[in-house]
């Protein structure tokens, strides 16, 4: 099984190597399609034996933590390793589908491997170190990703979108420093009893670091403001997989963090004042668009609320229920995104005052929608309901009742929003600008994804249970380990 944990970051490197060697566009799609389809068999296979036996560890090359690089699968990571590596080969077969993605960008698969392997990275580390490089190998990726095709009025966005990166990145070595300077470690799982000896300034301080930093990759409240204008710039694999997954590795990483090394004794009122302000300020924001990558994105800062919700109630039944959220969102957001490129690729644009009748001409386009829409607004029997349910029964059970009326408020706002892209794109009379037709690799692979956002829908009770003891886990107090709770 240690071969397994290995190989999820080991593979997606390797495809890199035999890609940029291979000179036929069939070629690279054949291996990038495989290694990507063998990462997701692989990560399920790893998600069954930790859920199964417990945490699985590796140490790189033979070396013990805190010498060597310690790979560490528990049942939080390996669920998002299963449900990243799904996204990514669902995205991945809507690339192949849209043909211009490889014939204007003949590294795209070489690129897509290797932000693959940062997210496999992301997820699987023992040390904050290097969870710092498998930060920098995911925005190194994602710099190229994002820059291509970027004409004269993306490239200010697509700059902020770098500078800002460039900081956090700055700010998290400084972290990582300033770790190693008062504790002498910067292994999770040393560092987890070791933080508890610090001096509580010391240890609030860069704790709070920490929270801006991935505060920052989340895009939270307030630090948001470079999202809504640079994912709309790229071209839909891009921007799906940006929105479907980058975003919550931030949150991956501030649930580790603020559970491992920064727990709390009870609710974190600024951290749920945080996670309201993020539902209601990018559910405001989304209402005022009038493009339909503008308002998903908006709607990325705002579900980053829900999942910050969880965190803030620190109890076992907020982190279950904030679990949850992520691995719904992952997939309804990048489905979303796939959506919004379905209905790019039929008319030529996303523009809600430029096409109307979608629905008319491709039914399929409309069916694929209307499930994550209302997924995305928290209805049921969808994923979005079984997320924010749980959200809110956590929510009275912490007797935090302001934050819970936020989320419901949002939630109507998120479905009225996802009424205006209906009634814009979908609804009235077939237009004359349908200028395209979707291929059947891009229809099915959105389809694809939208099977697996009911299968969290329909049959969301494993999934509850595996959630549930991963934040038993987070919050264990008898445990040190990386899949443990803080001392």
């Amino acid at each position: 099984m240690t071969t397994a944990v290995a190989l999820l970051v080991v593979m997606p490197l390797t495809a890199v190597g035999i890609l940029l060697l291979l000179p036929r566009l069939r070629w690279r799609q054949t291996v990038s399609i495989v290694a990507s389809l063998a990462s997701v068999v692989m990560s399920i296979i790893v998600l069954v034996a930790a859920d199964t036996d417990g945490t699985i560890t590796v140490a790189v090359g033979g070396w013990e933590a805190p010498i060597g690089i310690e790979l560490i699968a528990d049942r939080f990571s390996a669920l998002m390793l299963a449900v990243s590596t799904t996204a990514l080969f669902g995205v991945l077969v809507f690339a192949v589908g849209q043909t211009d993605t490889d014939d204007a960008f003949p590294a795209f698969h070489a690129v897509y491997q290797t932000l693959a392997a940062g997210v496999a990275l992301a997820f699987l580390t023992g040390d904050l170190f290097t969870l710092f490089v498998a930060f920098e190998i995911m925005l190194t990726a994602s710099y190229v990703l994002i820059t291509h095709r970027a004409g004269a009025a993306q490239v200010r966005a697509t700059m902020t979108y770098v500078v800002v990166g460039l900081v956090a990145s700055g700010l998290f070595l400084i972290g990582v420093g300033l770790t190693y300077a008062a504790a002498g470690t910067v292994t999770l799982s040393e560092l987890a009893v070791r933080f508890q000896e610090l001096d509580p300034g010391t240890r609030a301080g860069i704790g709070w670091l920490f929270f801006v930093v991935f505060g920052i990759k989340a895009a939270i409240f307030p630090l948001f403001f470079w999202l809504p204008d640079s994912y709309p710039t790229a071209v839909t694999p891009v921007t799906a997989i940006f929105a479907g997954l980058l975003t919550k590795v931030g949150v991956y990483a501030i649930v580790r963090t603020q559970t491992l090394l920064f727990p709390s004794e009870g609710p974190s009122e600024l951290i749920l004042a945080v996670a309201g302000l993020t539902m209601v300020v990018g559910v405001l924001g989304a209402i005022a668009q009038g493009d339909i990558k503008r308002i998903l994105s908006f709607h990325i800062i705002s579900q980053i609320g829900y999942m910050i919700m969880g965190l803030g109630f620190f109890t076992v039944a907020g982190l279950a229920a904030a679990i949850v959220f992520i691995v719904h969102q992952i997939v309804v957001k990048t489905v979303m995104f796939l959506v919004g490129g379905l209905v790019e690729a039929a008319s030529g644009t996303g523009r809600l005052n430029d096409v109307s009748g979608v629905l008319h001409r491709y039914p399929i386009i409309a069916v694929l929608f209307l499930p994550a829409a209302l997924s995305l607004a928290g209805l049921p029997p969808f994923s979005g309901f079984v997320g924010k349910l749980a959200l809110v029964q956590a929510g009275f059970s912490a007797g935090q009742w302001a934050v819970v009326g936020v989320s419901l408020f949002a939630s109507v706002l998120t479905l009225f929003s996802m009424t205006k892209i209906w009634s814009g794109a979908f609804w009235g009379g077939p237009t004359t600008n349908l200028v395209g037709r979707p291929s059947r690799a891009m229809i099915g692979a959105t389809a694809g994804l939208v099977v697996v956002s009911l299968a969290i829908g329909f049959g969301g009770q494993p999934l509850i249970e595996i959630a549930t003891r991963a934040a038993e886990d987070l919050l264990s107090a008898g445990s040190i380990g990386i899949a443990g709770g803080a001392q």
